[in-house]
């Protein structure tokens, strides 16, 4: 559909920006925070760029004021945050760290006084090591009672404060690198594992918005997917199906437990003839049918393209461009399934990230037709090298560009009949990119570090920071 006159968003839409706790704490034995299955795997020679790590990132747990008086003076309506875990529970269980506590509860405070609506992520890939070590994590269905103990701690502490919640990001993320290509930790490469840490996860989500519905009855919680909405290679009917197989695997398997509280028919019996079947247990389903989440969190970066591939054709690759050389990734698929392909009509970020602002208004579209829940933008970024000028500017007119592209397409999806609850840049400031080092940068706010010198962390104002103050202002009205 075109337009000759877009919807405006509504004077309550959430204008945000968002990071998390790894990539932008710091401080990772401070305070009584015990260490997480990141702080062990990135002490593994040659598991991350450069051999980079979060021990100091952009020291926000010491310089969160500075960052929310920047995030104040651009007039900014939300920040989405995580929490580590083991800054509360520095094992994951037993005895409460107050310090932790006393941390994020004087950030939400600062948030709040600066007018700022706080959006906390209860968990962005951090699990306790020790929990790792006690009994395999995910692996283990014991770390529901302890996830869903931790996030009640939470819920009593910043309840009242507090009304939007993001319950886990990017379950496909953590569970697929984690335990299929053995890119993240705990870096296992079984499908097997997977599936079954994956089901685990899906419990533990469930769980925890149950237990959200008793102590924050007010409030409002859903998971963060990382959506990239497939596109067939061509109009050839095995391309159709091949990207309909990829949207059943790679986002309905998720969608549809989190919306609906069940799997797609065709992935399971995919997975069948693998050999490979669930451990379930008696009333699985039925929690995961009761704990609908009050919206969709979407993570959106680019689309995927697909294509028919054989049965010898090409199949899973871990070849990830993680150090910004253009061209390095490689194509993966499945065998009989289907393969990823470049699409000739989008350009891609020195990432190999497709740039494709029109795919987020499908995306948005397909979920809203799909499962008819309000959709909350948790993160949308370019991720790019930023040179600092000797004049200490930043000019990220790249950034403007994508970032206003993907605004656009925003409007045009609230415009279609989309519920879009906000929508939340990724990042504020510049931060620790997981496997990508510190180069790959996507804030408002450049921060003067690199892999091998931390400097003085200074925070530099990107031309994009003026851009999106403007944005904001304007409640979308500068595109």
């Amino acid at each position: 559909m075109i337009y000759s006159k877009l919807d405006q968003f509504s004077s309550n839409f959430l204008w945000g920006t968002a990071s998390a706790a790894y990539q932008v704490e710091g401080a990772h034995d401070t305070d009584g925070k015990g260490p997480s299955i990141w702080d062990t795997y990135t002490r593994i020679p040659g598991t991350t760029f450069k051999n980079t790590n979060g021990d100091v990132a952009v020291d926000h747990y010491n310089q969160y004021q500075t960052d929310v008086a920047l995030m104040a003076e651009m007039g900014l309506k939300a920040y989405r945050f995580s929490i580590a875990w083991t800054r509360i529970y520095p094992k994951g269980r037993g005895e409460i760290n107050e310090a932790g506590l006393t941390f994020y509860e004087q950030l939400i405070d600062t948030l709040l006084a600066n007018e700022i609506e706080p959006i906390i992520t209860l968990y962005h890939w951090d699990l306790p090591q020790h929990l790792q070590d006690l009994y395999g994590g995910w692996e283990s269905r014991e770390v529901i009672k302890d996830f869903n103990n931790y996030c009640i701690t939470l819920f009593e502490r910043f309840g009242s404060k507090v009304k939007y919640w993001v319950s886990l990001n990017e379950q496909n993320i953590f569970v697929s690198l984690g335990y299929l290509t053995g890119m993240h930790p705990p870096a296992v490469k079984d499908k097997q594992r997977m599936l079954n840490a994956n089901h685990i996860a899906s419990l533990a989500n469930a769980t925890v918005i149950q237990s959200f519905r008793k102590y924050v009855p007010n409030g409002s919680i859903g998971p963060s997917f990382a959506y990239s909405p497939a596109y067939p290679f061509s109009c050839a009917p095995e391309d159709v199906l091949a990207a309909e197989n990829a949207e059943d695997l790679n986002s309905n398997w998720w969608l549809d437990i989190y919306c609906s509280g069940r799997y797609p028919k065709f992935a399971l019996k995919y997975y069948e003839k693998e050999g490979i079947t669930l451990a379930t247990e008696p009333g699985d389903f039925e929690l995961l049918k009761a704990a609908r989440p009050n919206f969709i969190g979407i993570n959106y970066y680019q689309t995927s393209t697909i294509q028919s591939n054989g049965l010898d054709g090409v199949g899973e690759s871990n070849k990830m461009n993680t150090t910004g050389k253009k061209g390095s990734s490689k194509e993966s698929g499945i065998p009989g399934v289907y393969k990823n392909v470049s699409n000739t009509f989008l350009e891609t970020t020195n990432w190999d990230w497709t740039i494709d602002p029109t795919g987020l208004r499908v995306g948005l579209r397909r979920l809203t037709s799909r499962y008819d829940l309000p959709i909350l933008i948790t993160e949308n970024g370019l991720g790019e090298f930023d040179k600092l000028e000797s004049d200490n500017t930043i000019k990220d007119d790249y950034r403007i560009a994508y970032l206003n592209a993907h605004i656009k397409a925003c409007k045009e999806a609230i415009t279609d009949g989309v519920d879009l609850l906000g929508y939340c840049t990724w990042s504020f400031t510049d931060l620790l990119s997981w496997l990508n080092g510190y180069q790959k940068r996507y804030g408002f706010v450049y921060v003067d570090r690199d892999e091998q010198d931390v400097k003085e962390l200074k925070r530099i104002r990107k031309n994009s920071y003026y851009w999106y103050k403007d944005m904001i202002a304007s409640n979308g009205e500068t595109i």
